[in-house]
């Protein structure tokens, strides 16, 4: 069934008469149901010596990447031959304050505390925001999803700064589109890193190899490196968990022994490289070396690669155990790593190209190179899993097909792993490490990828620090000020070398860009066709109990992304179809710029209509982190939700004169008790829905609803009303349920421009026919399913 519909998008306001005051009676928002949320998440206290227990573990699983970067700085800022050893002492000068002015300062005990509940990364601040000012491009939120307990948004008073700021924000839609397309940009870059991470890691660490056969060909390191590179990938779909008790272990003695070394080397070859540690060389530095020393920072910039990689890895871990362990552990030992390399240098300055190898005492080399190389695939693992997050949470937010995703381990909810994302990473990590074979050029890409990053993650703190924060604007315009002076400077040395390998990320984004930005466009424009062709609550009261068909046995799961109204699928199907089920339940699944939805609080439901148009609403909530692995029993839990709806529904109306029920009180004691408990004696919670609606009796939403019974008549009454609805609804699921989808479809009008043309009728027809279903995320059985088809023009 297919129906051709052009739709103008702009749309004119709905009339404010009659029959919209009846719709709103007749089909309320969930306030009621939201109200009754009363659980609120408290912050964990840990001990001392868990916190040192974290931070422990927080070494393999948030540093790795930052770690490595000593394997391959100094290579890559002295490509080319050392002619001054002042040149060493200023890069070394360079590095030091580049770790303490952005690793340190900015993202350790700034960025970390801009966290989404524990979680890090650019979705995770975009979430922030969408949650402080309606700056989301798709507006399925409602006030009822501020009661989540994990939404954790604060008033700000209408005449403040950042009042103003938010009035400004949300203007129009033009600075949305911006945010949205700074948050992608910088997303596309961290994937990105996902791919010249592993490369660039792995490479350094196999070309140590070279270092005690001189003579073997570049051939073999890249070998080497890509037979690793195949087996990490290989490995990935055990997941982290199976694996991850090595992880901390390696870290911290790679950490050790590097500042071990580092301590050696300046003990041995020259300690007056320490005087790096004042500023004044850095000046020296760019007055000495000019362009020279300018472009060598893209080499510095190195140094820092694996900040992005801690914000976004921030999730299991408090923020207290990532300082600790980077103030205690590896800030210090990094900078004895790279003051012993650059002390190297000052005897060998032929060495910079592998500075790191040829450091390292003889006696301790060859299990050096192995720690050295399990570090860079603890590294590459860090980066390859926040790729994996990174694609879920776009996923969920409506800026990425939908793809297939599996989780990896029963305790940590964000480890995960996804088999398409994993095998196209795989092949671009292989075709950079073999097609560039140097690390240069991959440096090159990786430094430009790195502080892209960076940059858009300043313009979203800045909002944060405004908006959430609510900080003094001189504050702001202090750590706008200096991030940005700091990372330009950087952005404008790696312009140099674009066409160096520079290039490689800016097309990787491009590519990833694209994708996203058409897949959102095409999301926005689906919803905004069911927002506005959907159907009048009135109309189908008007059709009567019946809906002016045959009420066939059975249960239809009508599934939409409107969380109120009739979609136009129902009245395209009952159209087309001369039947429809005797129970209707209006299924919308969405997810909310939140990390996660506690399991009490996911599923709304809420009846629609009058009893015997045996009509329900569900609406099941999701954060980006959520996975519906943990919902494989979807089905199961939505009727366990809609029964026990029923139930109290029924207890309401039979109420003895000593239970007082309030849609914002608490429930008494009985109502608890018989909450706890149902037929199979399973123990679950829901939300409900505790209005009374029928066609001649509409309770508003916003009055309070105090219930009280007669006498105990009309309790058994109740109870028999409830049997007998329990029985039919048992009966109905026995009979069949059907899950009814919509199969819109998307095109643009024939006087669109050709780039219109291009991206919907092409790039997002090919990537809706590619991408899951939903039936498939939802475990709907193939002879349960009826997609109802629709085309409609933008």
């Amino acid at each position: 069934m297919v129906s051709d519909m052009e739709m103008d998008m702009s749309g004119e306001d709905e009339s404010k008469g009659g029959m919209w005051a009846l719709e709103q009676k007749i089909d309320q928002p969930m306030d009621e149901e939201a109200g009754r949320l009363k659980n609120m998440y408290r912050e964990k206290k840990f001990s001392a010596l868990l916190l040192l227990q974290l931070s422990f573990q927080s070494l393999g699983v948030v540093y790795g990447d930052l770690g490595t970067s000593p394997l391959y700085v100094f290579y890559n800022t002295f490509p080319d031959k050392i002619t001054d050893t002042e040149d060493i002492v200023g890069a070394l000068s360079l590095i030091i304050y580049s770790l303490t002015l952005v690793p340190l300062i900015k993202y350790v005990f700034i960025v970390c505390r801009a966290n989404d509940n524990g979680q890090g990364g650019t979705f995770a601040l975009y979430s922030l925001l969408c949650r402080h000012a309606k700056v989301n491009t798709i507006p399925n939120q409602h006030k009822t999803d501020e009661e989540l307990t994990t939404y954790s948004r604060s008033t700000i008073h209408e005449k403040s700064f950042a009042a103003k700021t938010r009035r400004w924000l949300e203007g129009d839609a033009f600075k949305k589109n911006v945010l949205l397309l700074l948050v992608l940009v910088g997303t596309c870059m961290a994937i990105g890193d996902g791919i010249l991470t592993p490369a660039i890691s792995v490479l350094s660490a196999s070309g140590g190899i070279k270092i005690d056969h001189p003579g073997m060909s570049t051939d073999v390191v890249v070998v080497v490196a890509v037979v690793i590179l195949v087996g990490l990938f290989s490995l990935q779909h055990y997941g982290v968990d199976k694996v991850g008790w090595l992880f901390a272990p390696i870290v911290l003695l790679w950490f050790l022994l590097i500042g071990g070394i580092g301590i050696f080397n300046i003990w041995k070859h020259d300690s007056g490289v320490l005087r790096a540690f004042s500023p004044v060389y850095i000046f020296r530095h760019f007055k000495r070396r000019g362009k020279n020393g300018w472009t060598s920072l893209g080499g510095i910039m190195l140094s820092i690669t694996g900040t992005e990689a801690l914000f976004a890895d921030l999730a299991h871990f408090p923020v207290l155990a990532i300082q600790l362990a980077f103030t205690v552990v590896v800030f210090p030992c990094l900078l004895l790593a790279y003051s012993g390399q650059a002390a190297y240098l000052m005897n060998n300055k032929d060495h910079a190209s592998d500075a790191f190898y040829r450091s390292i005492p003889d006696g301790i080399y060859w299990p050096m190179f192995i720690i050295a190389t399990l570090a860079a695939i603890v590294a590459s693992q860090a980066t390859i899993s926040a790729t994996f997050s990174i694609i879920k949470q776009a996923n969920a937010l409506g800026c990425f097909p939908r793809v297939k995703v599996i989780h990896t381990s029963s305790k940590f909810l964000g480890q995960i792993y996804i088999p398409d994302i994993n095998w196209i990473l795989m092949i671009l990590c292989i075709v950079v490490t073999a097609g560039f074979k140097n690390q240069s050029q991959i440096g090159n890409a990786y430094g430009t990828a790195v502080v892209i990053v960076m940059l858009a993650t300043t313009f979203l703190m800045i909002l944060i620090m405004l908006l959430v924060w609510r900080c003094h604007w001189i504050l702001v315009f202090v750590f706008a000020a200096l991030s940005l002076i700091v990372e330009l400077t950087y952005f404008s040395a790696v312009l140099f070398k674009v066409d160096q390998g520079g290039w490689v990320p800016l097309v990787i984004a491009a590519v990833f860009l694209f994708i996203m930005y058409v897949w959102h466009y095409g999301t926005v424009k689906r919803y905004e066709f069911e927002m506005h062709s959907k159907i009048s609550m009135a109309w189908i009261l008007g059709l009567g109990p019946s809906l002016g068909l045959v009420r066939v046995p059975g249960i239809g799961l009508v599934y939409t992304e409107l969380a109120s109204g009739v979609p136009h699928i129902f009245s395209h199907f009952i159209t087309n179809l001369p039947a429809i089920h005797s129970v209707v339940v209006f299924v919308c699944v969405k997810y909310l710029p939140v990390y996660t939805v506690p399991e009490d609080e996911r599923f709304l439901v809420k009846r629609i209509g009058p009893k015997n148009f045996h009509m329900f609403r569900c609406v099941a909530r999701y954060g980006y982190k959520d996975l519906h692995k943990k919902d494989e029993e979807f089905e199961k839990k939505l009727f366990d939700n809609l029964f026990m709806f029923v139930r109290l529904e029924s207890m309401m109306e039979g109420g003895s004169d000593s239970d007082d029920y309030s849609l914002y009180g608490q429930q008494t004691q009985r109502s608890k008790d018989f909450l706890l408990s149902d037929t199979n004696n399973n123990t679950f919670s829901s939300v409900v829905d505790l209005t009374i609606s029928s066609c001649d009796s509409i309770v508003p939403a916003k009055s309070p609803l105090h219930v009280k019974s007669s006498g105990t008549s009309s309790g058994q009454v109740s109870s028999q009303r409830e049997v007998d609805e329990m029985e039919f609804l048992t009966s109905c699921r026995d009979a069949g349920v059907v899950h009814i989808m919509g199969n819109t479809v998307v095109r643009a009008r024939r006087d669109s421009s050709f780039y219109k043309k291009l991206s919907i009728d092409y790039v997002y027809a090919f990537l809706r026919k590619i991408c899951r279903e939903h039936s498939v995320i939802f475990n709907v059985p193939h002879e349960s399913l009826l997609n109802v088809g629709q085309v409609f023009y933008v």
